[in-house]
């Protein structure tokens, strides 16, 4: 069953400044399966609500399923694509920025077989990682990715991430470390205690984070002005192109 989750984003960036922050957030576990059955006065699917979730948000903006059995089979993870959940921020009163929302592709056993970590920038540019997941099928532990995309303007496209994703959703945590040089230089991490999709706990959260994606762009810009005022350096984005999403 497809589950509201309120839990805690934190950054903790190592190079060439300290800089820590950790704050308050909800979001969504969604089956896609479920999908039509989740709308109700407070959450729609593909429609307006004060929270909702769109097909247009994510992916090649039509049907997540398609999009990501076609982004699988390109990879050679043809045959986990069974069951399908995606973690993400929702829509708050019309308004959306999310930096990741990570996708769980499962077998018909229910096996973890891949996970997407689908990237936005705040240019409106998206790109994917592909992650298998590890062979017992219960999560992403250290998997590697080069990094690719523009994301923060305080860092370069070079060097790595490696993903930790848990698959118990009662409790879902996701840390990502990004190296480059071999040197740490910044952990993320979001994580939460869930309970089952409804009304009334989604009513439940917005009610403690009623601005929750406006908030993020917020912190976002902020975070942004402190490390600007601790003196590091700005990384130019048109040196970096990259072939992302189109949304």
């Amino acid at each position: 069953m497809s589950r509201v989750v309120r839990g805690r984003v934190m950054h903790r960036r190592h190079r060439p400044v300290e800089n820590r922050f950790v704050y308050p957030v909800f979001y969504v576990l969604l089956d896609i399966d479920e999908l039509d059955g989740l709308n109700s006065w407070l959450f729609g699917v593909n429609r307006r609500r004060p929270v909702s979730f769109s097909f247009a948000d994510h992916g090649e903006g039509g049907d997540p399923r398609t999009w990501l059995e076609a982004l699988l089979r390109a990879h050679g993870l043809a045959g986990c694509d069974d069951r399908i959940w995606v973690q993400t921020f929702p829509r708050v009163l019309g308004f959306l920025f999310n930096p990741v929302s990570f996708w769980y592709c499962m077998d018909a056993d229910g096996r973890l077989g891949a996970v997407v970590a689908e990237v936005n920038n705040t240019f409106g540019e998206r790109h994917c990682y592909v992650l298998p997941a590890n062979p017992e099928g219960d999560g992403v532990d250290g998997t590697s990715a080069v990094k690719a995309f523009y994301v923060s303007p305080f860092y370069p496209v070079r060097g790595e991430y490696r993903f930790h994703i848990n698959t118990d959703f009662r409790a879902p945590r996701v840390r990502i470390d990004y190296f480059d040089d071999g040197l740490l230089q910044l952990n993320t991490a979001i994580w939460g205690r869930s309970e089952p999709f409804s009304a009334k706990a989604l009513l439940k959260a917005l009610a403690r984070q009623p601005l929750l994606t406006l908030g993020v762009v917020a912190r976002i810009h902020v975070q942004a002005l402190r490390l600007w005022l601790k003196g590091v350096r700005l990384v130019d984005r048109s040196t970096h192109p990259v072939e992302e999403i189109p949304r």
